[in-house]
């Protein structure tokens, strides 16, 4: 479909022609594929505006002119012979290609648009924003019935499934771009162009559908336009996951060492639903986080020893065949965050929580010969953990009263995006050393307490890059390029931190 082998399409989408002006320019910069949503620009002097720039400039690319209406996912709200007039501007403006919704194309006599627009290139496209189809064939078929060059469907997807139902039209047919659409469906649209279809599209600023993922982290995060079928896939499964980092780190790596692979952010509130896509999807391994890291356990085909004691499980293997092959890296990155502040041996440590980072700060703590102390919300889950791991369950009313060595948060408590909360008040911290697993906001609440009263912290990222490097090593076989990785997460914090205005 598209001749320059540019397939990652950058969306450029502004209100003025100014600021169109200004993105199409940033896209140049990345692909020679580039959609023109027209629609989205305010008025008719806007368009005529930016239609006319475009006409004295001619860049070099393939341009493909969208102006959709309202009732196709668009904002333009008038007439189809006006919408007609738009688009064959644009063609003799220099777009080769228009996109035309199939609400318009199904009322509109096909004599009409071919002596409007009888010259560009078709690709007619329809898009269901709220369900996918019961009948992706039978859509596809009314599509072609028309005789366009290339057809395009863009569809809500509630689960992987939806996506790989979607993305399975690519194998059977040319020409089709597949467009999973909604946040379960982020992975899809990367892997979209390694499973066949014709194009990938990526916002310059503006999103204009959902889930879409932004051109530079599409080619410079996730390299999609370089991923071909024999890109090993990681990822890591969570609900939320949108706040995760571990894609910065692990793709950083992969990158630093030239491995031909990618790491994917992956949301999901079924875990079947997921495991169900390992094969199709060509997974080789993946993170788990929260609330995943206990249930995995019954679904795995086999568990390192370690990880099955501690009851939780952060890391999968896919082995021949899908089997699946747990471990649990965040005991590595426990002892790796801690071992050069305090002496195991002998220290008295509280631990917040009794889910799986604090069963793997647990174990990690108490082997090493420190004397662990458990309180958590759910109090009979905090007794079973102490007795698995043999050390103490104690009351709330207790903390304040009694002096630690060091006190670790393994909860969510203060995780963005709830940065004002805090699993402990300030009066609670009696102790040397403040360790909160979060690493998202580095500053959390409860760090930010202990500062105040003079306590010496941690912030999560020193365990979020070691138990990645320890997944990393797991996966490849190599030595993890660690200052690289780290590095990763660092700027993506900073970077994130300067656009919220939450630096230190």
């Amino acid at each position: 479909m598209v001749p320059n082998k540019d397939r990652i399409c950058a969306v450029v989408a502004a209100r003025d022609a100014i600021s169109m002006w200004r993105q199409l320019k940033r896209a140049l910069r990345r692909t020679r594929t580039i959609e023109l949503r027209l629609d989205w620009l305010s008025s008719e002097a806007e368009i005529d505006r930016f239609l006319q720039k475009l006409a004295k400039s001619r860049p070099r690319a393939t341009l493909i002119a969208t102006f959709r209406r309202r009732d196709a996912g668009g904002r333009y709200r008038g007439p189809i012979a006006k919408q007609l007039i738009h688009l064959a501007e644009a063609g003799q403006a220099g777009c080769k290609w228009y996109d035309m919704d199939f609400e318009t194309a199904s009322v509109c006599p096909d004599k009409l648009i071919d002596v409007l627009l009888g010259e560009g290139r078709q690709l007619l496209s329809a898009h269901f924003f709220d369900c996918m189809p019961k009948d992706l064939n039978q859509v596809v078929g009314k599509l072609a019935r028309a005789k366009p060059d290339a057809v395009k469907i863009a569809a809500h997807c509630e689960s992987l499934r939806d996506s790989l139902k979607l993305l399975r039209l690519c194998r059977i047919r040319r020409n089709v771009v597949a467009i999973p659409m909604g946040d379960v469906a982020l992975p899809a649209r990367v892997l979209a162009l390694r499973q066949g279809s014709a194009l990938a599209y990526a916002p310059v600023e503006n999103a204009t559908a959902p889930g879409q993922i932004a051109l530079d982290e599409m080619l410079d995060l996730y390299r999609a336009n370089k991923l071909s079928r024999a890109t090993r896939v990681y990822g890591v499964i969570g609900d939320p996951i949108g706040h995760s980092l571990s894609p910065h780190m692990q793709n950083a790596g992969f990158q630093a060492r030239g491995i031909d692979a990618v790491y994917l952010p992956f949301l999901v509130r079924d875990l079947r639903d997921f495991l169900g896509a390992v094969v199709p999807l060509g997974i080789s391994g993946f993170s788990v986080t929260i609330p995943h890291k206990e249930r995995i356990l019954g679904l795995l085909d086999d568990c390192d020893p370690l990880a099955a004691a501690i009851g939780a499980v952060n890391t999968v293997i896919v082995r021949k065949g899908g089997k699946l092959f747990g471990y649990n890296t965040d005991y590595v990155g426990v002892l790796r965050a801690l071992g050069s502040r305090i002496p195991f041996r002998g220290s008295r440590v509280l631990i917040l929580g009794a889910g799986g980072v604090a069963r793997a700060v647990v174990f990690a703590l108490a082997h090493a010969g420190a004397m662990v102390s458990i309180w958590a919300r759910r109090p009979k889950r905090a007794k079973s953990l102490a007795r698995a791991a043999g050390g103490e369950a104690i009351e709330r009313g207790i903390i304040r009263r009694e002096f630690f060595d060091a006190i670790v948060n393994a909860t969510p408590v203060g995780m963005y995006p709830s940065v004002n909360d805090s699993p402990l008040e300030g009066r609670e911290l009696n102790c040397r050393l403040i360790f909160d697993t979060i690493y998202r906001p580095r500053a959390t609440k409860l760090l930010r307490l202990a500062g105040q009263r003079g306590i010496e912290t941690i912030s999560g990222v020193d365990m979020f890059v070691a138990q990645g490097t320890a997944q990393w090593e797991l996966w490849t076989g190599q030595r993890a390029p660690a200052k690289i990785m780290r590095l990763a997460v660092v700027r993506a914090l900073n970077a994130e931190e300067t656009e919220t205005g939450t630096a230190n």
